[in-house]
């Protein structure tokens, strides 16, 4: 190689590194708009602490936090309800990042996990581990979630396969598979006892106030190693919106970011299916509202992430103060109302904007 070569890939080599480095910094207004919304999150969730069969007033839930508390309210907040407010913020998270993922790999705002239906497979595979095998330890029914959700992935990528991927494609036939799963799921219950039907219709409602230290520790060790991983792949998630010969001229490998990116996204929200059951419609609108706020012209995991976590806890929130003046409402009944509005808003949107292509 002669000295203009090395000269000409040294300064490839530069150019490269320094481009990865510059995508891996996070905008001041993203970090600013992220954090903000993280405490949004973590304050709504503290807040719903007060409510519940024994209603609490703020003094007597900061002095279970100082220690000076009584043993029974201490019961109340750090053994009840503060895992559930953790699950809230945590969950809520989980969501937002497998939403941003999906829409980002998709190019569609609509390509969430509960619209391409692998919310579904998880919920199929929890269903099937709960009323065929009987089995519904927290760990056996986060690796039926995981395997559900990855083996509904599979068949809907190999589905929609056609000379390549489509994002458009990609949602339509998730649609259709999540549509045949959702009968097997109604199968399986209406042959099943009445007793087993109700415990799974009520899981499958999406609830995380049956959340437990048990349940959640185990939970929580496994989204610390899906954040990390998150951290390692944001790069490559921005890498890839710019296109695959971008991307490739950047030194990425296409395929196994891809790949990564997949299990990461199916993984993210087949955890919370396991532990909560099916929360729709955060992973729709936590990407977009964030994107919105931080006026990102990418995806940004942490944003989504924040939005995610401030969107769960505030339909935690509302959950409680339901609770109080009806009867409880499990929360993803909360959020599927308020995520199928902004779904019909989209879908208007999306048409509209499809139609003046045309014109």
């Amino acid at each position: 190689m002669s000295v203009r070569e090395k000269q000409l890939d040294f300064g490839y080599r530069t150019r490269v590194i320094r481009t990865r480095w510059l995508s891996q910094r996070i905008p001041l207004r993203t970090a600013g708009v992220s954090a903000a919304l993280l405490a949004v999150a973590v304050f709504v969730a503290a807040f719903a602490i007060r409510f519940g069969d024994f209603p609490l007033t703020v003094g007597e839930v900061l002095a279970v936090f100082r220690g000076s508390g009584d043993e029974f309210h201490r019961m109340i907040v750090v053994e009840w309800r503060l895992p559930v407010a953790v699950a809230a913020v945590v969950f809520g998270a989980l969501l937002g990042i497998g939403g941003a993922i999906f829409q980002s790999l998709t190019r569609n705002p609509l390509g969430s996990p509960d619209i391409i239906g692998f919310d579904a497979g998880s919920y199929t595979a929890v269903v099937l581990s709960i009323l065929v095998f009987g089995s519904s330890s927290a760990w056996s029914l986060a690796a039926a979630a995981l395997i559900g959700g990855l083996a509904t992935a599979s068949l809907v990528a190999l589905l929609a396969y056609r000379n390549g991927f489509q994002g458009f494609r990609l949602i339509i036939v998730g649609i259709g598979v999540s549509a045949v799963l959702g009968s097997v799921n109604s199968f399986l219950i209406t042959r099943s006892d009445s007793t087993d039907a109700i415990a799974v219709g009520f899981w499958g409602a999406g609830s995380i106030t049956r959340v437990s230290w048990g349940t959640l520790l185990p939970t929580l060790a496994i989204a610390a190693v899906l954040c990390v991983a998150a951290v390692v792949l944001a790069a490559s998630l921005r890498q890839l919106e710019l296109g695959d010969d971008v991307a490739r001229a950047q030194g990425q490998r296409i395929g196994v970011a891809r790949l990564g990116l997949l299990v990461l996204g199916v993984a993210t929200t087949a955890l919370v299916t396991a532990a909560a059951g099916p929360i729709g419609f955060i992973a729709l609108v936590a990407p977009q509202l964030a994107r919105r706020l931080t006026r990102a012209a990418g995806t940004s995991l942490l944003s989504a992430a924040a939005m995610g976590a401030a969107l769960l806890a505030t339909a935690h929130l509302a959950s409680v103060l339901i609770a109080q003046a009806y009867r409880a409402i499990p929360v993803g009944l909360i959020t599927v109302c308020l995520g199928g509005l902004y779904l019909i808003w989209l879908l208007i949107r999306e048409a509209r904007r499809a139609g003046g292509a045309s014109a």
